[in-house]
């Protein structure tokens, strides 16, 4: 549904706002678990021991309800275009099709297809464009994130803030991750690059850092998922982390409260992230949980109860950083809806949808500046003032700016410039860093005939010469971390 035409639908009010009740999804529905247990569903191993992983995984779970194009769909994805491997635990996979009533053999296949979390989280090669897959300028590490590591894994990007990646794996994979780079298994169209010290020693140069650094207070514990991290190393990093003077808010970084809510309900996660918040409090710290949910549908009672258990064990608040995605989210009905389910149903903040970033065959996700311009417009007035995201774009050596910052826009070419007013890490020594412009790129197909007809002309970059610059950074930056 574009964002024009799903304005003023369904009564006088352009959004008819009514509280909806969450609900679990009857996960039997499919052949697949139809003998699973409530008990064996409520268990973080038995979720994480049946994550679909692969096409014949996902034939096993559907048996004869998806017809074998959709298949051959995934496959060819899967080699040809994939940047993430398929990783998506029952938990998610069960918010497809959450309506579903099978009716025989393919009669669930068109389903799928439009399904908005499948569109994101089991990408088919089907979805992906075929005039501009990715954008001349997008890149692997699209937000020049390890540029700008000054530990291995430790980016200071913003004056006083640093993002902590300790690990780079997560319990899913998003087709569209922003750190594709690094994130998750190696794909045959992306050769992932590695951490090269050992876990212990990154974490030290990390705390060393951070001690080193009084301007620093507020430190992004992310990844990948911290909850990939077994817990009692992960809340010794945060003990730790808490000894840092200068440290005054922690956020942890989870997409696993919504796409594994088990793992945040197991009893001695839920006891450490008491002790874990009851120090940050003794301290005068803020500690806040941020994940990450893209619909409506992904917000079920298991994911409220995950939510309250970290609130009820200290942590001040829970926010969702979600992602604008064209298929998915990208019109301002399903995006309210998206915030009442948080806000009412899960006791979750709306606090960001970033714009898709420029990594590798996302064009398809990807939309203007202008289509997020009206969609923040569309959605103020409907939420409170504290719970009413902010539409972001994430733009290039620069960072978060709202969707409205933007210094001046050729809208013909989709071309808008950005201005900011801080260094990052590297830029201590260039006058010039908060007085240029720096460029971010709608997707080419959202273009007028005249704007398509320019890329078309001088779109054709040296693909040679990009792959070359890209190694030759990524061997930088591994010199750089391997020096300390």
């Amino acid at each position: 549904m574009s964002i024009e035409s799903s304005i003023g639908l369904e009564s006088e009010q352009p959004y008819p706002y009514h509280r909806v009740e969450l609900v679990e999804p009857d996960w039997t529905r499919f052949p697949g678990w139809s003998q699973v247990t409530a008990q064996e569903w409520a268990s973080v191993q038995w979720q994480r021991a049946h994550c679909i992983k692969n096409v014949r995984q996902l034939r096993e779970l559907m048996g004869d309800l998806v017809d074998d194009r959709f298949y051959v769909d995934l496959e060819r994805d899967q080699a040809e275009r994939a940047t993430m491997s398929m990783l998506v635990p029952p938990q998610m996979m069960n918010t497809m099709l959450p309506h579903a009533t099978p009716r025989g053999a393919g009669s669930l296949t068109e389903e799928l297809y439009a399904d908005p979390v499948r569109h994101y989280m089991v990408p088919v090669l089907s979805d992906r464009r075929t005039d501009w897959s990715s954008h001349p300028h997008a890149t692997r590490d699209s937000l020049h994130e390890h540029d700008m590591w000054v530990a291995e894994g430790l980016t200071h990007r913003y004056p006083t803030k640093v993002l902590a990646e300790l690990l780079p794996t997560c319990p899913q994979y998003c087709g569209h991750c922003t750190r594709m780079d690094l994130v998750g298994n190696s794909t045959p169209t992306v050769e992932k690059l590695k951490f090269t010290a050992r876990p212990t020693d990154r974490i030290e140069a990390m705390l060393d850092y951070l001690r080193r650094t009084p301007s620093v207070r507020d430190v992004v514990v992310s990844g990948g998922d911290v909850a990939n991290m077994p817990w009692p190393r992960l809340e010794d990093f945060l003990m730790r982390l808490l000894e840092v003077d200068n440290i005054r808010d922690v956020r942890l970084a989870t997409k696993a409260l919504v796409g594994l809510p088990q793992h945040w309900l197991q009893p001695d996660v839920r006891e450490g992230m008491a002790r874990v918040a009851g120090t940050a409090r003794d301290r005068g710290v803020s500690i806040a949980i941020h994940t990450h949910a893209n619909h409506a549908n992904s917000i079920t009672p298991l994911v409220a109860e995950a939510s309250r258990a970290t609130l009820e064990a200290g942590v001040r608040d829970v926010r969702n950083q979600g992602v604008l995605l064209n298929g998915v989210n990208a019109d301002p009905h399903a995006l309210l809806d998206l915030c009442f389910a948080l806000l009412d149903g899960a006791s979750i903040t709306p606090y960001y949808f970033y714009m898709c970033d420029m990594i590798p065959f996302s064009e398809h996700w990807r939309v203007s500046v202008a289509d997020a311009q009206r969609l923040q417009t569309a959605i103020m007035g409907y939420l409170p003032g504290f719970a009413t995201p902010r539409i972001v774009c994430d733009v290039p050596f620069v960072g978060k700016r709202w969707v409205h910052q933007l210094h001046s826009y050729d809208t013909d070419r989709g071309i808008s410039y950005w201005t900011k007013n801080y260094r990052t890490s590297i830029e201590s020594g260039d006058s010039e860093a908060v007085s240029r412009t720096y460029e971010y790129y709608d997707p080419i197909h959202t273009l007028p005939e005249s704007g398509r007809a320019w890329w078309a002309e001088h779109g054709d970059l040296d693909t040679a010469a990009l792959k070359a610059a890209e190694a030759a950074a990524a061997s930088r930056r591994t010199a750089r971390a391997q020096l300390g």
